[in-house]
């Protein structure tokens, strides 16, 4: 039997875990499920840094400045999708530094805003939460894991022009 080797990798994700007095910065999203609550989160981009990808997911969804100071965790979640598909994410979650808002600025598409909520209240709506790994990360958070960003390495490779990429046109 001749089986065709099929390659697989998970989705790679960041995320900012962000609290001020108490309250932690979560971002409201239109999904196909409906209004989600998430992190600020999103992919890491071909030429970037996890770090690099932290700050600027969070800048994109929330319009809040963020520099990433402590790896919170790193966690594995496979999301079977209602209407169909397979993903698995691996997740980078940090924790940090809030900087300057950023009130005029358009956030992603899909973000429909920036909210900052209670951890009992974020406890409280299971059924709103967008991925499992939102409290994972928040119970993580607050039982106190940091680990250094310098476990963290993005060789100069990265950094380098990509070749361009040219869609051929029939």
């Amino acid at each position: 039997m001749n089986k065709k080797l099929v390659r697989w990798s998970p989705r790679t994700t960041v995320a900012a875990i962000i609290e001020r007095e108490g309250l932690f910065l979560l971002v409201e999203e239109d999904t196909v499920d409906g209004l989600r609550l998430n992190n600020p989160a999103g992919h890491l981009d071909q030429g970037e840094s996890l770090l690099q990808a932290c700050t600027r997911e969070t800048l994109e969804e929330s319009a809040w400045q963020f520099t990433p100071t402590a790896l919170v965790g790193i966690y594995m979640h496979r999301f079977v999708a209602s209407r169909g598909g397979d993903m698995t994410y691996l997740r980078f979650s940090f924790c940090g530094s809030l900087g300057e808002h950023e009130p005029d600025r358009v956030l992603d598409e899909g973000i429909v805003r920036a909210v900052w909520m209670s951890y009992e209240e974020i406890q409280a709506c299971p059924e709103r939460h967008r991925t499992p790994l939102l409290m994972q990360g928040l119970d993580d958070y607050r039982q106190g894991c940091r680990y250094p960003l310098e476990i963290l390495t993005a060789n100069a490779s990265i950094y380098r022009q990509q070749p361009d990429t040219f869609v051929a046109s029939v």
